[in-house]
C-alpha cells in the first residue's frame, strides 16, 4: 500500500480519531502528557515489533539525533499542547488549528527547499483549508474560546506540526525504513513526556484505569496511523502528509452522524465536498510531480 491517497485517508482517519478521544480522557481526569504517553508508547511498541518482522535494522549514523529532535517537535510538544488546551479551548478549534498545519508545512518547505509544493498544490491545500475551516464553523457556531494564555498556545500548535513535517523529510536518516523512524521517533518522545507529567500534576494512573475501553481505543487509533504516517511520509512528502487534518476535520463529521446522532446544516456538508476536491486537487499535484 504505497499509493499516497490511500496511505493519506488511513493515516487521517486514525488521526481524527484522537480528537474525540483526547476530549473524553482528560475529561476523565487523565493527565496530558500521560496521555500523549499513551500514544507514543503503544503505537512505538507496536511498530518496533512490525520493524522486527518487516524490516532490516542495519546501523544508521544519526538516527538517534533524529528520533529525539523529531520527537520533540512533532510528538511531544503538539501533543501535550492539544490535550492540554483542550478542555480550555475546546476540541473544535484545536481542530481548526491542527486544519491550518498545511499552510505552515507548505511556508516551511517552500521557504527550505524541502520538496515544496507546486501551485496546482498550493491550490488544493488553500482549497482544503477552505473547506475545513466550513466544516468546523458549521459544526459548532460559536466556538468557546478560552483565556488568552491557552489561545496563544494552542496557537504554536500548528507551527510545531509544519516544523516536525518539514524536518523529517529533510533529516531522513539514508538507510532508515519508515517502520523503524516510527518506532524510534515515538519512543524518543515519551521520556520528556514523562518529564512534563511530573511538572505538570504528577503521574496518577488512577483515572486512566477507570477507562480501560478509552486506552484500547486510543493503542488502536494511534498504532493504525503511525504504521502508515511514515511511509505517506516518504512517499506523499511534509505537504501532502500534513493534510491529514483535512481528512480528520471530515471525519469528525462522519462520526458525529454515525455514532452521536448529529445532523448538520448544508453548508457542513458543503464544506466535506470541498475537502474532497482539496484532497483530489492535491493529489492530482502530486502524480504529476512524480511522473515529471
Amino acid at each position: 500500500m504505497n499509493r499516497p491517497l490511500v496511505l493519506l485517508l488511513v493515516t487521517g482517519i486514525a488521526f481524527g480519531c484522537n480528537f474525540p478521544l483526547g476530549k473524553l480522557a482528560p475529561a476523565a481526569g487523565v493527565n496530558p502528557a500521560l496521555w500523549a504517553i499513551v500514544i507514543c508508547l503503544g503505537a512505538g511498541t507496536a511498530l518496533l515489533i512490525v520493524t522486527r518482522l518487516v524490516e532490516t535494522a542495519p546501523p544508521v549514523p544519526g538516527i538517534l539525533r533524529y528520533a529525539a529532535i523529531s520527537g520533540l517537535v512533532s510528538n511531544v510538544i503538539p501533543l501535550f499542547l492539544t490535550f492540554a488546551a483542550i478542555p480550555h479551548i475546546g476540541s473544535g478549534l484545536a481542530a481548526v488549528l491542527v486544519a491550518t498545519s498545511p499552510v505552515t508545512t507548505a511556508l516551511l518547505s517552500m521557504l527550505l527547499k524541502v520538496r515544496p509544493p507546486t501551485l496546482l498544490g498550493l491550490g488544493g491545500i488553500a482549497l482544503g483549508l477552505a473547506g475545513a475551516l466550513v466544516i468546523i464553523v458549521g459544526r459548532s457556531s460559536g466556538i468557546a474560546g478560552g483565556d488568552l494564555r491557552w489561545l496563544l498556545l494552542a496557537g504554536l500548535i500548528p507551527v510545531f506540526l509544519g516544523a516536525g513535517n518539514v524536518y523529517r523529510t529533510w533529516a531522513w536518516p539514508k538507510g532508515a525504513g519508515p517502520m523503524r523512524l516510527g518506532a524510534i521517533v515515538n519512543l524518543a518522545a515519551v521520556p520528556p513526556l514523562a518529564v512534563l507529567g511530573f511538572a505538570w500534576s504528577g503521574f496518577d494512573l488512577a483515572p486512566l484505569l477507570t477507562v480501560p475501553w478509552l486506552v484500547v481505543a486510543q493503542l488502536a487509533a494511534s498504532t493504525i496511523m503511525y504504521l502508515t504516517f511514515f511511509r505517506l511520509q516518504a512517499a506523499g512528502g511534509p505537504t501532502y502528509l500534513s493534510q491529514i487534518g483535512y481528512v480528520a476535520a471530515a471525519l469528525s463529521v462522519a462520526i458525529g452522524v454515525a455514532f452521536l446522532g448529529e445532523t448538520y446544516p448544508a453548508i457542513v456538508w458543503a464544506g466535506v465536498a470541498v475537502v474532497a476536491a482539496g484532497i483530489a486537487l492535491s493529489t492530482l499535484a502530486q502524480a504529476r510531480a512524480a511522473r515529471a
